[in-house]
């Protein structure tokens, strides 16, 4: 695919593209390392800003780990997280497109978004629902690894996917559409191994909503002056100086369902222990938040990249300690 550019501001090709986006982390590898050519699809996927794929793909992580630790397995297969890996890089990507699409006039209008690879003109409208088709193929080669359940539960999430770009125009809790459709791989983790779903999945997968609905309010912060401007809806718009108050609401209910979704699936005291320094960690978050600062915000968003990678830890520990006091 080429880009184009659309304004005669754009037309070097060592501008625009080499300064990359405004709310992309300065220097990152995309701007520094990938072909020019590339460089703008690979914005559009929002590879220059991984934190997103991280958020997704760690649920799948932890819901394939506890079907392991339910099997009695001492390790999640490698394979198995490898494609969901795979598969949560495409499907991000597909999915930060298609909402660049869906979003390019408001984006057109707003400095943090105006120089995102749409409104920018690096990529036209067009050429970036080709690259979503693209890479939704990619996502669907993944899939068909799976059982047939999994191969049907991902594709039904895809309801989910298509429907959260417009929610912000219609209700103030688009963060809760953005849970259901990103935390789908909780569910898709246990079924890719166990070949159905049970209540530690479903658990694992409210919690994770929670979740999402608590870190996302504190990024749509960012946002709230902009939003109230182009008459857009979110959740932040809705707590205003109770967010807070919300955000640990949601958290506490996330950590108690994560908390029961282990004890049904079998861990141990190493997975119960590791929730609760989560706990701490969400603490901080909330009780350190100010709303009215886009920086701090953006980094309590970021911090939630550790709370995945620590219940991810904490899982894989308590398979092998298992296994361990199984074999002594």
């Amino acid at each position: 695919m080429t880009a184009h550019a659309a304004n005669p501001d754009h037309e070097s090709p060592t501008g625009d593209r080499e300064k990359g986006v405004s709310d992309a982390p300065a220097g990152n590898w995309v701007d520094r390392y990938a072909p020019v050519a590339w460089r703008p699809y690979l914005r559009l996927a929002r590879v220059d800003r991984p934190i997103g794929t991280w958020l997704l793909l760690f649920p799948c992580w932890w819901s394939v780990t506890l079907a392991e630790v339910s099997n009695g397995r001492p390790y999640p297969d490698i394979g198995t997280l490898a494609l969901f890996a795979i598969g949560a890089i495409v499907m991000r990507g597909a999915g930060c497109a298609y909402n660049d699409y869906v979003d390019r006039e408001y984006d057109a209008r707003v400095q943090r978004t105006a120089s995102r690879p749409i409104p920018s003109g690096q990529v036209t409208p067009e050429g970036a629902m080709l690259f979503v088709v693209a890479l939704a193929l990619i996502g669907l080669l993944v899939l068909v690894w799976f059982n047939l359940f999994t191969v049907l539960l991902g594709v039904a999430s895809l309801v989910l996917v298509a429907i959260y770009p417009y929610m912000k125009r219609f209700t103030y809790w688009p963060q809760a559409v953005l849970g259901l459709a990103f935390n789908w791989g909780a569910l898709m983790g246990w079924a890719a191994v166990k070949g159905s779903l049970a209540l530690p999945p479903l658990l694992l997968y409210a919690g994770s909503v929670l979740w999402t609905i608590g870190y996302d309010t504190i990024y749509a912060h960012q946002d709230t002056d902009d939003d109230l401007m182009l008459g857009l809806k979110s959740t932040a718009l809705t707590f205003g100086d109770d967010t807070p108050f919300w955000v640990g609401s949601f958290y506490t209910g996330a950590l108690l369902l994560w908390i029961a979704a282990g004890y049904l699936a079998g861990t141990h005291l190493v997975f119960f222990f590791c929730v609760a320094l989560v706990g701490l960690q969400m603490a901080w978050q909330v009780s350190t938040l100010d709303t009215s600062d886009a920086n701090n915000c953006l980094r309590r968003f970021r911090a939630n990249r550790d709370v995945g990678a620590a219940i991810f830890l904490a899982l894989v520990t308590d398979t092998l300690l298992s296994w361990w006091a199984g074999l002594s």
